[in-house]
């Protein structure tokens, strides 16, 4: 039987992480295995800079953590090596960095996720990833929404000019 400081230790682990699961929009759960360290400490400088926490937690830990929050229902994806990319903010980031890297590397695979406290599958992690950014999305908008006042101008505009120039000559003949 562990000693009561290993016990008070992974009941630390499993309350932090629950925590984070609980306060954060999305996260990822990946297989890592396969993973060179090259490749992983640049996953992790990406998931850094993209304000997500990347951490490799073991399965039974990450399991009582996810019944904590409402997540049971990802326990039946923590089998091998598992980590898990957890948002802060934005909850996109942590699909668009992990499906880059499981793209380049044929062995590190997605295996699941959650939003907004339901977990999801592979294939919707993915289509969260094609999701594009927040500054593309409001500047497609904008573009949407300028264009017909741009067409609205030149049409004022041509009016003005056929107007203006037929204007002179008819004070030149006063």
């Amino acid at each position: 039987m562990p000693s009561k400081s290993i016990l008070e230790q992974k009941q630390a682990v499993v309350a932090d992480l629950a925590e984070m699961l609980k306060s954060s929009p999305a996260g990822v759960l990946v297989n890592y295995q396969g993973i060179t360290v090259d490749a992983d400490t640049k996953l992790r400088k990406a998931l850094r800079e993209s304000g997500v926490k990347y951490m490799v937690v073991k399965n039974s830990l990450t399991g009582r953590a996810c019944d904590e929050v409402g997540l049971g229902d990802m326990k039946q994806y923590l089998t091998g090596m598992t980590a898990i990319a957890i948002s802060e903010s934005d909850p996109i980031a942590p699909a668009k960095v992990i499906k880059e890297y499981a793209e380049k590397i044929e062995s590190f695979e997605i295996l699941a996720g959650y939003l907004d406290g339901a977990v999801v599958s592979k294939e919707t992690v993915n289509a969260l990833a094609d999701i594009p950014s927040k500054e593309v999305l409001i500047a497609k908008l904008l573009g949407s929404i300028k264009s017909p006042l741009y067409g609205f101008a030149y049409a004022l505009q041509a009016v003005i000019d056929k107007n203006g120039e037929a204007a002179p000559a008819a004070e030149a003949e006063a």
